[in-house]
């Protein structure tokens, strides 16, 4: 069992401790919190969870393995880096950080101390992504033309300017950390590497310092194009499609609120699903119901312990990054961006 701590324990933080629930290669058994509130007491206590002040302390900590980072994105690179040095492997929750040169440093600093390295890009997981990417690779939907994705929760109508995803500095395009990365790690999935992204990013219906609704395109080093719309301030929705010259594949879901349940948080993100050929009758079915924060997590386990390589490789987690980067500055630039 991999003895694993979490820092952070917001309600993404107690999801992703209730996921691992009964696994056989991971057990949460510390969890590290600066401000513990009342729901977070009574979790730990719940779990007896160990509390430990900060991410420095795990880090000294020689009763845990693995460090679980549900933490605002501002001090990903640090605390990653940290726990390297350290010799605890990590699982680091999205985004990892939103530039090249950091996500680069931490990265270096995660090979340098030889432990494994994850990121919450739970959706990966899910057989949907698996599927439609094999889909791609063996030509099944021909020439790959264009991916679309559109990510949307009602989160910033009832937000409280204080959370950190209201922050600029900390969630920068307003839904780019809790969905945008999410849909640039598909594109990078499903398509490769991205050349360029152009984006734009402002406040319609809330006021809040963030913004609430974004969209950009991007042009895939492959030849593809690519379209991410996001929202903070309507119904929740989550769609993608990727469209070839045999067809395209629609993936309908859900991007669940905090205040779901948390297997639904877990299992509910993908719904009916659709192959339209460009001649003949549609296949329609619906997803499985899958818990994807389990699979991430166990997987991230096993590469810790000397299985297989986390599936999303270190350079796929820094063109993410650099791809972020890339989105941020063409929203403050208004200008097209090469990602680096």
């Amino acid at each position: 069992m991999l003895r694993t701590a979490i820092a952070g324990l917001g309600w993404w933080g107690r999801t992703l401790v209730e996921s691992v629930d009964g696994s056989d290669v991971m057990t949460v058994v510390a969890a590290a919190q600066p401000r513990v509130a009342p729901e977070m007491a009574e979790f730990m206590a719940a779990r007896r969870l160990r509390h430990v002040p900060s991410v420095d302390d795990l880090a000294r900590d020689p009763g845990i393995d693995a460090v679980i980072l549900a933490t605002p994105p501002s001090g990903h690179a640090a605390e990653v880096t940290t726990l390297a040095r350290a010799g605890k492997h990590v699982f680091c929750e999205k985004p990892f950080t939103y530039d090249k040169a950091s996500a680069a440093a931490a990265v270096a600093a995660v090979d340098e101390a030889g432990v494994a390295l994850g990121i919450g890009f739970n959706r990966r997981f899910h057989p949907e992504m698996i599927s439609l990417t094999e889909r791609i690779r063996s030509g099944g939907l021909g020439v790959l033309e264009h991916i679309e994705c559109i990510m949307t929760v009602p989160n910033a109508l009832f937000m409280a300017r204080t959370a950190w995803r209201a922050k600029p500095e900390e969630a920068p395009c307003g839904a780019l950390a809790p969905l945008g990365v999410h849909a640039i790690d598909a594109f990078i999935q499903l398509a490769g590497e991205i050349d360029t992204i152009y984006c734009q990013s402002f406040r319609r219906a809330v006021e809040l310092p963030t913004d609430d609704t974004t969209s950009a395109l991007f042009r895939l080093k492959s030849g593809a194009s690519a379209y991410l719309g996001m929202m903070m301030a309507t119904a929740p929705n989550f769609v993608i499609q990727a469209y070839g010259s045999k067809g395209l594949v629609r993936l309908d879901g859900m991007t669940h609120v905090a205040g779901a349940s948390s297997e639904e948080r877990r299992t509910g993100l993908f719904g009916a699903c659709r192959f339209q050929p460009v001649t003949g009758e549609a296949e329609t079915w619906t997803a499985a119901r899958v818990d994807t924060a389990r699979a991430g997590l166990e997987a991230f386990a096993r590469a810790a312990q000397g299985g297989p390589a986390f599936p999303i490789t270190p350079a796929e987690i820094v063109h993410g990054a650099a791809a972020s980067e890339a989105l941020i500055r063409s929203a403050a630039t208004g200008q097209v961006q090469t990602v680096g």
